[in-house]
């Protein structure tokens, strides 16, 4: 643990004062057992002082960002409660998960943590400082901290591009004795889709903002020939590939079946996931939302590779194999329900099979609108969108709190607030978005943040007291909607 980080999570009102497995702050009591267990808040009475760490101790200041918040602050002058969640949940990846610095050759280097799981996941760390990018030009250090974070992401992609979480530095894990090839820069070694994706979206975006092409040298171009090497190696058109992964667990979702090799798949030109964005395993490997992501993400790369690289080459294979991969998805992901018309599964297996469900992390069905925009035109999507949104949806949960989408990773009964800003992001109707509003501010259990999951009956009962990656995205949806002209939307929403 860096620096002072512990500090840091004593200074959040979901601070981890761990004390025989009890973390306590005023007017907030949580109980925590291992792995994810439910913690139960009591809140006695909320008080609207901010919960961001002491301005000294911030692990990382943006005087542009400090602006927006108190700009926004004005903004949402009407509905009080919101704007203090926005202020405590918006910087919350700034406060405290973001390492900046230099590498050994003069380089900007970011490590991101994802809060109380001190390891960079190349999902969550994309997705966490994807919100401030907009600023980067009106705030040189918050831009090199950035351009830090992709050069941390492609060094990562290039130590192991089957990982999806990172130590600072070769310390080791505890996850070290999982059988499959552990590094010791390595966290965890469960291979997912998506942690290729989320640093091309934001490379891509950090560019298209900034018109800053530093982050595309050697390190770029060696992880993208990496990511090219493991999309076809996982296309299994040449046997099951080199990657495999058991865990001695008690958890079914931790281990993989076959030796470690996921359940067969026939070769139709989709790319296997042996693990899903919540770091569950697959049932059938073909993801459909991580391939959805897969081929923008080609397509993003592929755009760079020409216009800054000159790697017409290197252009020509991504857009082969995003081409190749949506063809597939259009033929084989898609199934047709009796209830919602065409929509696409949540994994197939090439041989027919579907597994109709959706699960809150993205990549997911509900999010392929938000991760990119074009789909929102896609009429087997908005049938998707709406197939997801029910019970007709395994995980999605209807209680007396709120209702929402959760997943196996907790279980049953518990909602992702992250897919309630999913249904926001993704929506084109207002009493929709001011519900998605309301009931976000409903059900942080009075603490001024966002958490992993949620009973659906009981708020009060949670998960991950301290999960940056739900607090920015909060963060962002709030941000949106005031740019989209909605904050009258905001402030009614009480």
């Amino acid at each position: 643990m860096r620096n002072n980080e512990k500090l840091l999570g004593l200074m959040m009102a979901l601070s981890l004062l761990s004390v025989k497995n009890v973390y306590a702050v005023p007017n907030l009591h949580v109980e925590k057992c291992v792995n994810h267990s439910t913690m139960t808040a009591s809140v006695p009475g909320v008080s609207l002082v901010t919960h961001r760490p002491p301005v000294a101790q911030r692990l990382f200041r943006s005087k542009v960002i400090d602006r927006r918040i108190a700009e926004v602050k004005k903004i949402l002058k009407g509905n009080p409660y919101l704007a203090w969640l926005f202020e405590n949940c918006y910087p919350n990846t700034l406060d405290t998960t973001v390492h900046y610095g230099k590498d050994a050759n003069g380089n900007d280097d970011t490590v991101v943590y994802t809060g109380d799981i001190h390891a960079m996941w190349l999902r969550d760390s994309g997705a966490q400082v994807w919100p401030y990018v907009q600023f980067a030009n009106k705030d040189p250090r918050l831009k090199a901290m950035l351009r830090g974070v992709i050069n941390r992401q492609m060094k990562c992609i290039n130590i192991d591009p089957y990982a999806n979480a990172f130590n600072d530095g070769p310390t080791g894990s505890e996850w070290d004795s999982d059988e499959t090839a552990m590094k010791p820069e390595l966290h965890e070694r469960k291979y997912e889709i998506d942690s290729l994706c989320y640093p091309i979206r934001l490379a891509y975006y950090y560019w298209q903002v900034t018109g800053d092409t530093s982050v595309f040298g050697p390190e770029w171009l060696s992880a993208i020939q990496n990511v090219l090497k493991t999309f076809r190696e996982q296309q299994r058109k040449s046997g099951l590939g080199p990657y495999h992964f058991m865990r001695k667990t008690d958890r079914a979702l931790d281990t993989v079946q076959n030796d470690g090799y996921g359940a067969p798949v026939k070769p139709v030109g989709l790319i296997a996931s042996v693990f899903r964005p919540s770091d569950d395993a697959t049932t059938f490997l073909f993801l459909v939302p991580s391939n959805f992501m897969a081929v923008s993400s080609l397509r993003k790369a592929s755009e760079i590779l020409k216009r800054v690289n000159g790697r017409d080459d290197l252009a020509s294979q991504c857009t082969s194999l995003a081409d190749e991969v949506e063809t597939a998805l259009h033929k084989y992901a898609v199934y047709n329900h009796p209830k919602y018309g065409r929509i696409y599964a949540y994994e197939v297996d090439g041989f027919g099979n579907h597994l109709l469900m959706d699960d809150a992390n993205a990549p997911s069905l509900l999010a392929m609108g938000y991760l990119d925009p074009s789909e929102m035109k896609d009429p087997i999507y908005q049938n998707t969108r709406r197939f997801v949104w029910s019970e007709d949806n395994p995980y999605f949960f209807r209680g007396s709190a709120a209702e929402g989408i959760g997943g196996p990773h907790i279980g049953y009964d518990m909602i992702w607030p992250m897919s309630i800003m999913m249904r926001a992001f993704t929506s084109t109707d207002d009493a929709e978005i001011k519900w998605c509003i309301e009931t976000l501010e409903h059900t942080d259990a009075g603490t001024g943040f966002m958490h992993e999951s949620f009973n659906k009956n009981d708020p009060k009962k949670f998960t991950r007291p301290w999960f940056a990656w739900s607090n920015t995205l909060f963060g962002e949806l709030v941000l949106k909607l005031i740019d989209e002209g909605k904050a009258d939307l905001l402030n009614s929403a009480k």
